[in-house]
């Protein structure tokens, strides 16, 4: 990688970090191109991103972004995953951990707060923002349904009353 390069990307990086809700630092020794095509597979299906990316580029790139107190965290073999959505990322890291022994989450970082491994594993453990905005949805949907079944009430009754009568009628 030439200066140009090197600066693009960092340019790249740093403008995708701007935007993100939460990075993931994570340890990748020894995967096969394989396993992290197919991480990156899973990361981009849930809205998150996965980059190896050469330490000293990614400090550079976390300059002047939320995340610059995890530079600490970026020594061997380290690679980078962040989204938008507060627990995606979390959530396909830590997962994705649990099947692959070559693959660690070493910490992250949830805007200013950093996080060790298993403030990352605690925060995987939460529902999604998709998640979050059904279960307040159908909260909200839950009193209407009900008044419309309560208005709806009287008005059964009365045709089942009327109804009654009816019957009654004919057979006599």
């Amino acid at each position: 990688m030439d200066r140009s390069q090197k600066e693009a990307t960092i340019a790249a990086l740093n403008l995708e970090l701007q935007s993100a809700a939460l990075v993931v630092v994570t340890k990748q020794s020894g995967m096969t191109v394989a396993e992290v095509t197919d991480l990156r597979r899973k990361m981009r299906a849930a809205g998150a991103s996965y980059k190896v990316t050469k330490n000293s580029l990614a400090v550079i790139a976390l300059k002047g972004t939320q995340f610059e107190k995890t530079e600490g965290l970026f020594k061997g073999p380290t690679a980078m995953a962040w989204s938008k959505d507060p627990v995606a990322a979390a959530k396909v890291a830590i997962d994705y951990a649990k099947t692959n022994d070559k693959f660690k989450v070493i910490g992250g970082s949830i805007g200013a707060v950093t996080l060790d491994a298993s403030g990352v594993d605690a925060l995987s453990k939460l529902p999604s923002l998709t998640e979050l905005r059904a279960g307040l949805l159908g909260m909200i949907q839950t009193p209407a349904t009900r008044i419309a079944g309560i208005l709806q009430a009287p008005g059964g009754q009365v045709a089942r009353v009327l109804a009654a009568y009816a019957k009654k009628d004919e057979a006599a």
